[in-house]
């Protein structure tokens, strides 16, 4: 018996000092409300304009279907070629173009914009079109990168100036093809992909619908209407309470939600959303924010990214619906706790993290 005290006393000690036992600090985040200006601006147009000309390193993610394809990212994608892999460095593109619409007394105005045309030219746009006809990646970036070439195209569309329009105007042939990609892919998908990451169907059709909705291509708006009809109608308690995954950057609930606000009627969206997400009514709901241990880890850092488009998606739910503000509290939370850590990350994060912050700020303001 003695030494069996002895034991379960050093045990206790042990485990005493073991940190998997000790409890997790809790986080702190600031609920008040933020807008995107100058200032922010300025620092967070920093982060496209280093890594749009970064070839190295790169992830090029690519099917070789022989020698010819062994090519450098610059050969590969003239246009796209930086910022680590294709999508980032296209929503890297996108962020320039809406920080530039919005404030067109950003530094080194002209200097952007030559270097947004010397990008996306006719000739490498051209290019761009060539990769994606080729027979081993018809696939390729479906649908994260195909989403933001759409959401870049749209920014285009609705930016009033010159550079703009020989922009979108280049960009043109790239944009008709990504559509025409999605009017062949989704029909094809018979179940939606939930994942919090790059080929989540719910995001894809949301800057899709967005884009097709600036443009009023109907073709593409009823198709996108009809499939996230079919892949989510029906829906009832998403498992929010599983978010987020360790590596995620989306929210599958509510992205989800987001593309059912922008295809239903307000009342029929309360109605759906009432039995998807019941508890968000509650006035009390709280959603504690993705915790980032490693911000030099290109997959943890994913987390900040569910922070932001968490925030985006709420805001886009919340709005015209009163009975849901108590959500932009929570939105903003999440942009509070990851913003601070953008300007001046590490690559990992640097490299796309500003386009997701700019674009949840610019959420907040509609």
């Amino acid at each position: 018996m003695k030494n069996f005290f002895i034991i379960f006393s050093l045990f206790l000690l042990i485990a005493c000092n073991n940190k998997e036992f000790k409890p997790k600090s809790k986080v702190t985040t600031q609920t008040t409300s933020i807008q995107l200006n100058l200032e922010q601006a300025q620092r967070l147009i920093g982060l496209p304009i280093h890594c749009i000309d970064a070839e190295f390193p790169n992830k090029l993610g690519q099917t070789i279907g022989g020698k010819e394809d062994l090519q450098s990212p610059r050969e590969l994608h003239p246009a796209f070629y930086g910022c680590f892999d294709w999508h980032s460095s296209v929503h890297g593109h996108w962020a320039l173009v809406s920080l530039l619409k919005q404030f067109p007394k950003l530094e080194n105005v002209n200097e952007v914009k030559n270097k947004l045309l010397e990008h996306i030219s006719r000739e490498n746009i051209s290019k761009e079109v060539e990769y994606f006809l080729g027979k081993h990646n018809k696939s390729y970036e479906r649908t994260y990168g195909w989403a933001w070439l759409l959401k870049l195209a749209e920014e285009l569309h609705t930016w009033d100036d010159d550079t703009a329009r020989k922009l979108e105007k280049n960009l043109q042939p790239l944009t008709d093809l990504i559509v025409q990609k999605y009017l062949e892919f989704i029909p094809k998908l018979n179940y939606p992909i939930r994942v919090g990451e790059h080929p989540n169907t719910a995001f894809g059709l949301t800057f899709a619908w967005d884009y097709a909705k600036t443009v009023n291509n109907e073709l593409l708006l009823n198709m996108i209407k009809s499939s996230a009809e079919k892949f989510y109608l029906n829906d009832t308690n998403c498992p929010i309470s599983w978010e987020p995954g360790g590596f995620d950057f989306l929210s599958p609930c509510l992205q989800e939600a987001a593309i059912m606000k922008r295809i239903l009627t307000k009342q029929a969206f309360k109605k759906w959303f009432s039995n998807f997400l019941p508890q968000l009514k509650d006035v009390n709901f709280k959603l504690d924010v993705g915790e980032v241990s490693d911000r030099t880890d290109g997959k943890l850092v994913h987390l900040d990214g569910v922070n932001f488009s968490r925030a985006w998606a709420l805001f886009d739910i919340v709005r015209d619906l009163p009975d849901y503000s108590h959500l932009k509290k929570i939105a903003f939370e999440h942009i509070n706790y990851s913003l601070p850590n953008v300007v001046g990350d590490s690559y990992e994060g640097g490299h796309w993290l500003g386009s997701f912050a700019i674009y949840a700020l610019n959420s907040a303001s509609k």
